[in-house]
């Protein structure tokens, strides 16, 4: 996980966990949260020919002990300019753009184009990579607006996030949430159910 805190990376915060959650409760007033914080959650993805369509965010708990709200994504500024990054490098160009995002079975879903061979061969060669399976992770960069924090014993969550902006979607290497399987769109409902198994057994 990674944290920016007023657009500076805080590296004590996205190694100690427990000063976040510090942080975030000396700064948080009826739920909202008044310093701008930028949280980047990973999720998993799959090519699907050209255009890539994935699950970039779920409401599953995630290896960092948090949850993201479906319901609670503030896309109309993203949509103006859906930039797709690498590894949430803002220094770099966008390898490419997002197209139809929507919250569908309790998810932030959408379509990844890369950019083409002649125009950016860094962002296609990236591209070419999810195609052929050895890159399948993608990651949320959003900031935080409202949040609940979980101080009950009946909850594993420590901390839900209830309103985020969507800044950038990112293709990066490792997963936080193990439950956000990119699927093909006809196999969403039946992966779906899968994901339900899967929870029951953990």
């Amino acid at each position: 996980m990674l944290i920016k805190i007023d657009g500076n990376i805080s590296k004590e915060f996205s190694r100690d966990y427990t000063a976040l959650i510090k942080f975030l409760k000396e700064n948080t007033h009826s739920g909202k949260v008044s310093p701008h914080v930028e949280v980047f959650k990973a999720s998993t993805l799959k090519a699907d020919n050209e255009a890539f369509h994935w699950i970039m965010s779920t409401f599953d708990l995630d290896r960092d002990l948090e949850q993201v709200d479906p319901d609670g994504w503030e896309l109309e500024n993203y949509l103006r300019n859906p930039v797709v990054l690498w590894s949430h490098d803002y220094r770099m160009p966008a390898i490419g753009h997002a197209e139809n995002l929507k919250i569908e079975d309790k998810a932030l879903c959408g379509d990844v184009i890369f950019n083409p061979k002649e125009a950016d061969e860094f962002g296609y060669g990236i591209g070419q990579r999810v195609k052929a399976g050895s890159i399948r992770t993608g990651s949320v960069g959003f900031r935080v607006d409202e949040v609940e924090f979980c101080e009950s014993e009946k909850t594993e969550s420590r901390i839900i996030y209830r309103k985020q902006e969507l800044l950038e979607f990112s293709i990066c290497n490792i997963p936080a949430n193990p439950f956000a399987v990119m699927t093909d769109r006809k196999e969403t409902k039946a992966n779906k159910s899968l994901f339900e198994r899967i929870r029951l057994a953990v």
